[in-house]
């Protein structure tokens, strides 16, 4: 079957105890709704329906799924609830935090903790479109970082890989502190078992063992996936996919273009955790946490600073110029 859209549940539809107000995303692989427990406090709700495998349409509840499709489906349900479970044993500020899990309409829900706020890749969008230099400071990168790594700690701890990390899946609370969303371990043990969802990663945020099916997964899979969005909050696009640079690295002329912009050390833990080999990379979170807590003295950051002003002046850059060679191609692009 081939990828189509699912209709939503509907609206102020009552289902397990809460009352669904309205889809607020979707995907290939599930569609969340923000809803209402029976105590009137929000949360989200994540639907297991990937496209590929199942069709409803507007009206019905229950989707269709044909019998060839069926021992997949099962497959990535029973993942998915498993997945749930794991979550909902931690208990993490950076992780999101589920709540609850129930079977209903022949798949399965997973209920989490809903928040104010917006995605880093939202984040990142605006101030690119409003044409913020430094896209995103030093500062910010280092401090959210560190937190969203306090938390991906915590789930390969519990055993747990995240296997979708980039920015979209990055939740900025509206005091800044991110949250962890939309683990992918699910989509990537469906991808093993059946080559109808095959790819299930994000070009530019996936190393390129997650572009085999039998790729070696671990800690270094995630880190390689976390110095990809550090990238993209300095570029405001994600680096050249993996595939593309194990034929023609050129992501070297890119960390170029970040120097006087943003520290050595900066740019060197992103290099590092963007090897294309995984036994290059950090092999722990541990590790390249402790690498970026590397603090750069004040002074320095102000010499940076006015080392890139004077050379936007000195090549007749403006502020809202774009250097050469800068890859137009968004973030969203890129995450769909």
């Amino acid at each position: 079957m081939a990828a189509q859209n699912n209709a939503p549940l509907p609206d102020g539809l009552d289902i397990a105890g809460y009352r669904i107000v309205k889809k607020i995303a979707s995907g290939g692989f599930s569609i969340v709704y923000l809803a209402y427990d029976e105590d009137g406090n929000a949360v989200a709700i994540k639907e297991y329906l990937p496209s590929s495998l199942a069709l409803r349409q507007p009206g019905e509840l229950v989707p269709l799924i044909s019998p060839e499709n069926l021992p997949i489906f099962r497959i990535g349900l029973k993942c998915f609830f498993e997945e749930g479970r794991a979550l909902a044993r931690i208990t993490h500020p950076n992780v999101v935090s589920v709540v609850n899990f129930f079977r209903a309409n022949e798949t399965v829900y997973m209920v989490m903790a809903y928040e104010s706020g917006r995605s880093l890749q939202d984040h990142i969008l605006r101030r690119r479109d409003k044409g913020e230099k430094p896209l995103v400071s030093e500062r910010f990168i280092r401090k959210m970082f560190s937190q969203v790594m306090n938390g991906l700690r915590e789930v390969h701890t519990n055993k747990l890989l995240h296997l979708d990390l980039k920015p979209a899946n990055i939740y900025l609370r509206v005091d800044g502190t991110p949250i962890l969303l939309d683990f992918g371990a699910a989509r990537q043990t469906l991808r093993t078992d059946s080559p109808k969802l095959y790819p299930m990663y994000t070009p530019g945020f996936a190393p390129a063992e997650l572009y085999s099916k039998n790729g070696n997964l671990g800690p270094w899979t995630d880190i390689y996936s976390i110095g990809a969005s550090m990238f993209a909050c300095m570029v405001g696009t994600p680096p050249q996919p993996a595939d593309q640079r194990k034929v023609n690295d050129r992501m070297e002329s890119h960390y170029r273009k970040l120097e006087g912009v943003y520290s050595p050390e900066l740019i060197e833990v992103i290099r590092w955790s963007l090897s294309v080999d995984p036994l290059a990379r950090p092999q722990s979170v541990f590790a390249l946490q402790k690498a970026l807590k590397t603090k750069v003295p004040e002074k320095e950051v102000g010499k940076v600073e006015k080392f890139s002003r004077k050379f936007r002046v000195l090549f007749g850059f403006k502020d809202n110029d774009r250097m050469p060679g800068d890859v137009t191609t968004t973030i969203h692009e890129n995450s769909r």
